[in-house]
C-alpha cells in the first residue's frame, strides 16, 4: 500500500531486455535501507525490488505491466516519482493507494492558474464512474483532488490543480499537453463499483 506521497524523483539508468525487461533506477534513497523484495511505487506502478546497490535499484517490468502503463515509461533517462510502501504507523498524507494502474489517459492542457497549474486530462470511459468532483484520484503515483469532471461521448475529461510545491517534488513540473499518464482509482470507488453491481444482481 501507497498513499500517492512522491518522496524521491527517481531517473532510469539503464533498461535489460531479459526473460522481462529490468529497469535500473537511480534514486536519492538510502538503498541499504530497503529489501530485496520490498515494494516501491514507480509513477504509480508497485513493482518489486530485485537488486540494488548504492543510489540505485532494480526491478523486473512484465510485459503485460508494459502494455497496461503510459507509453514511453520504461526508457532510459525518463523521471519517475518514487514512493516507498507505507509502514504501520505511518502518517497517511495522501489517501489509499495500490499501485495497480486501471488506466491511461492524455494531458489535455495545463494552464497557469495565480502561481499553481490547472491540468485536464482526458481519459476513457472506463474511468468515468469513479471519478467525482472533491474525490481522490492517483496519477503517475501522485495523490490528488479533483476538481472538476466533465464527462462527454466515449471519454471523461478530470481536472486537477497542481501547487508549486508538487510540482517541484514530483515530475508533474515537466508536464505538458499530449504527455500519457497512468491512472489510477480510488479504491474505495473500486468497491463501491462492485457493490453496486451485486446489489443490481439481487
Amino acid at each position: 500500500m501507497f498513499t500517492g506521497i512522491v518522496t524521491d524523483i527517481g531517473i532510469i539508468e539503464r533498461v535489460e531486455a531479459l526473460a522481462d525487461t529490468r529497469v535500473v533506477i537511480g534514486t536519492s534513497y538510502d538503498t541499504a535501507t530497503i529489501d530485496l523484495g520490498a515494494s516501491i511505487s514507480c509513477s504509480g506502478v508497485c513493482l518489486t525490488v530485485i537488486d540494488k546497490g548504492p543510489n540505485w535499484f532494480a526491478v523486473d517490468v512484465s510485459g503485460e505491466t508494459i502494455s497496461r502503463t503510459a507509453q514511453g515509461q520504461w526508457t532510459e533517462g525518463r523521471r519517475l516519482n518514487l514512493e516507498r510502501a507505507l509502514k504501520l504507523g505511518e502518517e497517511l498524507g495522501g489517501h489509499i493507494v495500490t499501485g495497480h494502474v486501471d488506466g491511461i489517459g492524455e494531458v489535455e492542457s495545463v494552464i497557469e492558474e495565480g502561481g499553481s497549474h490547472r491540468v485536464r486530462i482526458k481519459a476513457g470511459p472506463d474511468i468515468a464512474p469513479f471519478i467525482a468532483p472533491k474525490g481522490s484520484v492517483t496519477l503517475d503515483g501522485v495523490s490528488l483532488t479533483v476538481n472538476e469532471v466533465e464527462d462527454s461521448p466515449g471519454s471523461v475529461t478530470i481536472g486537477v490543480n497542481i501547487i508549486p510545491h508538487t510540482a517541484a517534488v514530483t515530475t508533474f513540473g515537466s508536464l505538458a499537453a499530449g504527455d500519457p499518464i497512468n491512472i489510477e482509482i480510488d479504491v474505495l470507488a473500486r468497491y463501491l463499483q462492485r457493490m453496486e453491481h451485486y446489489r443490481a444482481k439481487a
